[in-house]
């Protein structure tokens, strides 16, 4: 798809210039949910839209197509990995199923890149089974076959874009606790590991803000946190922050309108539905109540 070089500077991969944001799907205490909140260009959160596809927690989204997004992956629990996505559409509409090729696997992470592709990354097979596997998304929201693995092999990761046209993964759990991060280059190609910076931990979300920067927030360093790391516009991440906001994990993030971003959902002993707005500074602010169904381990992309 064309668009023009203002469009790419701003909007990138998963959202055009002002765009919305949509959580998706998750464990609802009660049991495995499709429910979905689009939240609007100014932050907004909106009241639950019935779920559409699979029932399932544990999974992972990203933007593609410059203005479109997409769910895959993911748990529904009894050992079954469900094999397939959801594309959402520019106007924020969750597709039925797509049967989709790629090891399924839970607790991954995804970012776009390259102005209108994904990545989906890492992630457990198994009980112990921790895998670096990647898989690229086109522009069309076709996933690709599996690539072999690059960096060390983890899982309750996140990932955002950074530098309007680049990736990264970072954090997770290995079988112990890490803050490595692997970058992505605007061809998707994953280098390997650089030290981490910060705490390391699990459970976290990260989103894009401030049109070039990222954001990775709260989390389990042993104890349930909420302190961030920021990450520069050439990819380079700066030591903790002190939390804002209530601590929790298990959370999901995304970029809204151009140069914001929002943490939203988590746990905190159990499911909430609370959110924290990112300015264009990468400022955390204070709790939002939250709207929706409280649940955890979801996921959240950039669309519109």
């Amino acid at each position: 798809m064309a668009f023009s070089s203002t469009r790419a500077m701003i909007g990138g991969g998963g959202g055009g210039v002002n765009p919305n944001a949509i959580f998706g799907y998750g464990n609802a205490g009660s049991g495995k949910s499709s429910v979905t909140n689009k939240v609007n260009s100014s932050g907004v959160v909106s009241t639950d839209t019935t779920g559409v596809g699979t029932a399932r927690y544990g999974l992972a989204a990203a933007g593609y197509g410059s203005d479109k997004a997409i769910f895959a992956f993911g748990y529904v629990g009894g050992g079954s990995y469900p094999q397939v996505s959801n594309l959402v559409s520019n106007s924020g509409v969750v597709a039925t199923d797509t049967s989709m090729v790629g090891q399924g696997r839970r607790n991954l992470a995804a970012a776009d890149y390259g102005s209108d592709k994904a990545i989906f990354g890492y992630g457990n097979t198994g009980t112990t089974s921790y895998v670096h596997t990647s898989n690229l998304v086109s522009n069309s929201g076709v996933i690709a076959a599996d690539v072999s693995g690059v960096g060390t092999a983890r899982w309750k990761l996140a990932a955002t874009t950074y530098g309007v046209d680049k990736a990264i993964f970072g954090y997770g759990q290995t079988g112990s606790l890490t803050a490595v991060t692997n970058l992505v280059n605007n061809s998707g190609v994953v280098a390997s590991d650089t030290t981490g910076v910060g705490t390391a931990r699990e459970s976290l979300a990260a989103a894009r803000y401030g049109s070039d920067k990222a954001i990775f927030g709260y989390g389990n360093t042993g104890s349930v946190v909420s302190m961030t790391n920021k990450v520069s516009s050439s990819g380079v991440v700066a030591s903790d922050t002190t939390g804002v906001g209530t601590v929790r994990q298990y959370l999901a993030a995304a970029r809204y309108g151009s140069n914001k971003a929002i943490f939203g959902y988590g746990n905190t002993g159990s499911p909430v539905s609370m959110t924290n707005k990112v300015d264009t500074s990468g400022n955390v602010a204070t709790d939002t109540t939250g709207v929706g169904t409280a649940r955890d381990t979801l996921a959240a992309a950039t669309f519109g």
